[in-house]
């Protein structure tokens, strides 16, 4: 998805985080660094290509950094950026909104509603 309005910081960030997967690895990474397999099991579904593919663009983003050890075999970790820990109030924004608007509750409520279909006079 490219956004074309370059001159929009809403466009901005979400040219960053609007892709499949990007901000439930920035979820993951802002309760601390996780190796790509940890990241992989807390993200059921997702392919190591797919993952990969987002951690590169997020690192090419500044959002995350890669960390090497030198060891063997050798351990690779990722962790957010400065920039990266500032997404962490748009994640919990977006949680608290999930949490008091899209719950099971609610979405029992809306089924049960009766619809509002106009009433012959």
């Amino acid at each position: 998805m490219t956004i074309r309005d370059s001159d929009c910081p809403v466009c901005a960030c979400a040219e960053i985080i609007s892709g499949k997967w990007t901000l439930l690895v920035i979820r993951d990474l802002a309760d601390g660094n996780c190796r790509f397999c940890e990241l992989e099991r807390s993200l059921a579904g997702i392919s190591p290509r797919t993952l990969s593919l987002r951690l590169r663009a997020l690192e090419e983003c500044g959002v995350i950094e890669r960390h090497t050890y030198p060891e063997v075999p050798p351990r690779v970790e990722y962790g957010l950026t400065e920039k990266g820990r500032a997404l962490s109030p748009l994640i919990d924004d977006m949680r608290n909104y999930g949490l008091q608007w899209l719950t099971e509750a609610d979405a029992d409520a809306a089924a049960a509603a009766p619809s509002a279909e106009p009433v012959p006079a």
